[in-house]
């Protein structure tokens, strides 16, 4: 049995239920919901006061689920992800398949594969790519551990994970880049 099975379990129920989750990923703590259910996203807005012209990120587990939510994925990006050593988010064309209300204003939306093993058994075991944004509200440093993690937020969601609550290690947003459709690559978030 994983030392988070109990975690997996109460998520997966929120999650389809439609609810928020606080959760570690593979950068700072998040918050996240249903990337495919738009109330839910909208939930998510309410709770950091946030304007929903900003798009969120979304985790999936793996490249083959890019494929199912990506248009036309320049492949290059692979290559790119596998030769950094940080998590990387990537911002891509032609988003499908997400809840409108999670896209950029040109249908672009921001993808990371995840590789942390919560959050890919999480995505793994419900199917459905995952949003993820920092658990602050909007405008406020970005917490960088689970301490630092505002009651309104905890008090904000349906299920706070408590795996990993008790480390005190400071970890960093992801770095975001977007592959341009001239076939550069232009960093966004180092």
């Amino acid at each position: 049995m994983l030392p988070f099975s109990n975690d997996i379990e109460y998520c997966l129920e929120k999650l389809h239920a439609g609810g928020l989750i606080l959760y570690p990923t593979d950068t700072v703590w998040g918050i996240g919901c249903d990337a495919t259910n738009p109330e839910a996203v909208e939930r998510i807005y309410q709770l950091k006061k946030r304007a929903d012209s900003k798009s969120m990120i979304v985790l999936v587990a793996d490249e083959r689920d890019i494929l199912t939510y990506v248009t036309q994925p320049e492949l290059q990006i692979f290559d790119y992800i596998k030769g950094v050593s940080r998590p990387t988010t990537v911002i891509y064309e032609g988003a499908v398949g997400l809840a409108d209300n999670l896209l950029a204003e040109d249908g672009s939306v921001a993808i990371r594969i995840c590789e942390d093993p919560f959050c890919k058994h999480l995505i793994k075991r419900f199917r459905k790519p995952i949003v993820s944004t920092s658990a602050n509200i909007s405008g406020y440093p970005s917490p960088l551990c689970f301490k630092e993690i505002e009651p309104v937020i905890i008090n904000g969601v349906d299920y706070v994970v408590s795996y990993r609550q008790e480390e005190t290690e400071y970890r960093k947003p992801s770095s975001i880049v977007k592959w341009e459709k001239d076939g550069t690559l232009s960093i966004i978030r180092h």
